[in-house]
């Protein structure tokens, strides 16, 4: 075996495979890179003298973050799919799901064994929560460490492959989410090797991320090397890149500049539409604008300013950042569905100053849609979804304003069938402190906004992880299966009709009336026409020959005097003739 790492400031470097070190030598042709041969078998690498670490390329993780590393044969896995030429994202619909919850089992070929109901369910790719090592068996993965490696207890490396090689032949691409802006606080040796983090800035993990200091060369060139790795050796089709606000970087070529640009030259070698989907706070469309007109380049965005609108209009609630959207939830999610942002310069109370810029209104597929997500859902004290307070018909509701809308719509797993189950927020570290620090603090968060300690789910409780995974029964009970069958018959649609896919924001226009409790979206020949509420039924003019009634939930009666009526909680899709 050929061992090689970057251990700039070491006075001496060994690998040690099998208890026995074997001594590196300086690489002449790469300053501050160490080479040499061994027998293959777990090794670690030695500074110094002191003990063995965890590669930080390490492929593979087999006794967990402070473990060895074991190397892993990519060209030994035999896919059987090989005719899979990948899919581009816009026109497609994301379904997120974490491994480790969405089944009891909790690996990827439990997962795999589930992927024909997302077949049936209509969905196109699968965004798979992070699978980078970390601390324990569960997790929710944004607490990982070696982002070259996958999480054994999942299936590690093989099961992995797998589960891409099944989805892959269902039709169905995968999207991984990977963390970037910091690593775990537990089994993390990176800074003992080089400067992987900086002083320069501060984040909510502490040092930032090295990717403008001294060293930061080889920071990016590691951490662009780990998502080629996904891309390429585990023929993942797109990357998610956790909370891209939080790199701190202050280089003429940005990092996410040089990561898009990498990417792109593999999916030209590789001949598969790979993208980059990115989540930021900043509103500014410069994050997925191309990058010879001055962007970052890629591909799409997680949209919270369409969330945060929908979800005051369904629930009502205003604290925090939803005050802003709660003033006029009718206004604020009519401007979101025709506009994109709902910041796009505007003041935000929230953070006390103005905010964002305008979105182009011809790229809403640049901009992921959702009701729900693992963070909207399992940053809430008691990680309760939608379904927890809201009729089947609100949520069948949220369910068209979001398959129907200019964005790429992205669904939570269990969504599509009103799933009774919480997602909550859970951890698993091994280390006492640790745990009971991060015990504590998630109480005394939502202590400060009137919860009672005894209320918030202890994280480490592994009940807390029992009550998050997802109960595979209710999708053929009532009312989870009229639910289902919805979402089926929208996402149906959604394929079908074009005008309901496209992203062309400024020929959306939206009509709503908040004293009767009602909203129109028109999508071209179609009609979109939502109650949220109500006591009684109410009439919503059409505007336009009625052509069909494509799909409807709860009471509606259409065709009545050029209306449709809607009873409380309802929600109709219709076609007109022109």
């Amino acid at each position: 075996m050929r061992y090689r790492v970057w251990a700039p400031e070491a006075k001496v470097v060994e690998v040690e495979v099998g208890a026995i070190p074997y001594l590196l030598e300086r690489d002449p042709a790469h300053p501050g890179w160490w080479h040499g041969d061994g027998p293959d078998g777990d090794y670690g690498f030695r500074l110094n003298g002191g003990p063995a670490l965890p590669d930080p390329r390490s492929p593979r993780q087999p006794f967990g973050p402070d473990g060895l590393s074991r190397p892993v044969d990519h060209a030994a896995f035999a896919w059987t799919e090989t005719a899979w030429r990948g899919r581009p994202l816009p026109g497609a619909v994301v379904y997120e799901l974490h491994v480790g919850t969405f089944t009891a089992d909790g690996t990827f070929d439990a997962a795999a064994a589930r992927l024909d109901h997302l077949v049936e369910l209509g969905v196109d790719f699968v965004e798979l929560m992070p699978v980078c090592p970390f601390p324990g068996r569960h997790g929710w993965g944004y607490d990982g460490v070696a982002p070259w490696a996958v999480h054994e207890p999942y299936g590690g490396p093989d099961g992995l492959k797998r589960f891409v090689d099944a989805a892959h032949r269902r039709g169905l691409g995968v999207i991984l989410d990977v963390v970037h802006n910091h690593l775990g606080p537990s089994g993390n040796y990176l800074p003992r090797f080089g400067p992987y983090f900086t002083d320069r800035h501060h984040t909510p993990w502490g040092a930032a991320v090295n990717l403008d200091a001294p060293g930061s060369d080889e920071v990016r060139a590691y951490l662009i090397g780990s998502a080629l790795a996904w891309l390429r050796d585990y023929r993942i089709d797109g990357l998610r890149l956790d909370a891209v606000h939080t790199l701190a970087d202050d280089r003429a070529l940005p990092f996410l500049e040089e990561l898009a640009a990498a990417v792109d030259e593999l999916a030209e070698a590789t001949g598969r539409p790979l993208f980059l989907v990115g989540e930021s706070d900043l509103n500014d469309p410069r994050t997925t604008a191309p990058r010879p007109a001055g962007g970052l380049g890629l591909t799409a965005q997680w949209s919270d300013d369409f969330h945060h609108a929908l979800h005051t209009l369904l629930t009502g609630e205003g604290q925090g950042y939803y005050a802003d959207f709660a003033a006029d939830p009718w206004a604020a999610l009519g401007k979101t569905l025709t506009g994109g942002f709902f910041h796009d310069g505007a003041w935000s109370s929230f953070r006390g100053r103005s905010h964002g810029r305008p979105f182009p209104t011809a790229y809403g597929h640049r901009l992921l849609g959702y009701a729900q997500t693992h963070d909207q859902i399992g940053n809430r004290a008691t990680g309760d979804r939608l379904s927890a307070a809201l009729p089947p018909g609100r949520l069948a509701a949220a369910a068209a304003l979001v398959l129907t809308s200019p964005f790429t719509p992205m669904l939570f797993m269990g969504e599509e069938w009103g799933a009774s189950t919480p997602w909550q927020y859970f951890t698993d570290h091994t280390d006492p402190q640790l745990a009971e620090a991060v015990r504590q603090g998630r109480r005394r968060e939502f202590g400060e906004h009137g919860w009672r300690a005894e209320d918030v789910p202890d994280p480490q409780d592994p009940a807390t992880v029992r009550a998050s995974t997802l109960d595979w029964s209710e999708p053929d009970r009532t009312p989870h299966a009229e639910l289902l069958g919805w979402y089926r018959e929208l996402i149906r649609l959604r394929h079908a009709a074009p005008e309901l896919a496209a992203g062309d924001l400024a020929a959306v226009r939206v009509r709503h009336d908040a004293a009767a409790g009602w909203l129109a979206v028109h999508r071209g020949r179609y009609r979109v026409l939502a109650r949220i509420g109500g006591e009684r039924p109410v009439a919503v003019p059409l505007e336009g020959e009625l052509a069909a009634l494509e799909a409807s939930f709860g009471e509606v009666q259409a065709g009545v005097n050029g209306t449709v009526l809607l009873g409380p909680d309802s929600v109709a899709v219709l076609r007109t003739t022109a």
